[in-house]
């Protein structure tokens, strides 16, 4: 028998749901930070395995989405952040919707009406157990129920894999008969470049304050894998020419701790030495423009 099934994250801001992802892949995927709007697209992570159910030898594939935190949107480009959210709605086998201790459970109302109309399989996952006491968690459990009274509720904390176990039982249990949908090799849809862009990008949110990281895009213009080095060259695009001057900082130094930081978490990604090169470009109001925002990447036609 083989399983394989859609199984795609959604939920507020913060609430998780990257830590969730990376921690049911088993590789670090999604970029995490305490910032809202940390993930702008579709990440998907591809996990293959054997169980043993029933005395019956059951492969599985799953093919796991990370999605924006839902949010109402302000501009173009978080109009598209918001379809990428309501798209995993309509397409998955299995939808976990994460919420946690501290979120606040009537946000989001109009999204949480279309969660609860979908015809995917629902899980609510309560996220960050470890930071509440047991009656908060039994009323927030009586609210979800009552909100949500199809989903199939999970207790979880992502960062210290309590629960995850179960979790990831029930997901098998309830997955399609199907065979496999990619390579079992294959661990995401993503190319290379992507991910390199998404570190950068991380980097940035974890440096910066303020409007900064939100007018941030970046893109690499080369990638040459050598035998003993991966050569990579990146623009950091900004809105304004003020942003370009903070980015960089005073002698370079703002811009030099970004690639620092970049240059470690990249070779540990690749496992392979890394010569990064980043430079910093004005694209004016590039979130507002569709053209600008189809040529980054964000455009869901």
């Amino acid at each position: 028998m083989h399983k394989s099934g859609f199984v795609n994250i959604v939920g507020n801001p913060n609430v998780g749901k990257s830590t969730l992802m990376n921690a049911l892949v088993g590789e670090r995927l999604s970029i995490i930070t305490s910032k809202a709007q940390t993930t702008r697209h579709r990440i998907m992570g591809i996990v293959n395995g054997v169980d043993d159910r029933d005395g019956q030898s059951v492969e599985w594939q799953i093919v796991y989405s990370d999605t924006p935190g839902v949010l109402k949107p302000n501009y173009k480009l978080q109009e598209q952040m918001r379809e990428f959210s309501d798209s995993a709605l309509v397409d998955a086998d299995v939808l976990l919707y994460v919420t946690d201790v501290q979120d606040t459970p009537d946000k989001n109302a109009d999204f949480v009406d279309k969660v609860r109309h979908t015809r995917s399989r629902l899980f609510l996952i309560i996220n960050k157990i470890d930071l509440t006491t047991q009656h908060t968690l039994e009323e927030l459990v009586a609210f979800w129920h009552k909100t949500l009274p199809e989903a199939e509720i999970f207790q979880i904390s992502a960062q210290q894999h309590f629960g995850l176990d179960y979790l990831l039982s029930r997901i098998i249990d309830v997955l399609p008969e199907c065979p496999p949908f990619f390579d079992k090799d294959q661990l995401t849809d993503k190319p290379e470049r992507f991910f390199v862009n998404e570190i950068i990008r991380e980097k940035i949110l974890l440096n910066y304050d303020k409007e900064i990281p939100y007018s941030v895009e970046v893109e690499v213009e080369q990638f040459k894998d050598e035998r003993s080095l991966i050569r990579i060259s990146a623009v950091i695009y900004v809105e304004r020419d003020s942003q370009k001057g903070i980015l960089i900082g005073k002698g370079g130094a703002a811009l030099k701790k970004v690639g620092s930081d970049a240059r470690r978490d990249l070779e540990t990604f690749f496992g392979k030495k890394i010569f990064l090169e980043l430079f910093v470009k004005v694209d004016k109001d590039w979130r507002q423009k569709a053209s600008r925002l189809k040529h980054y990447g964000y455009d869901l036609s």
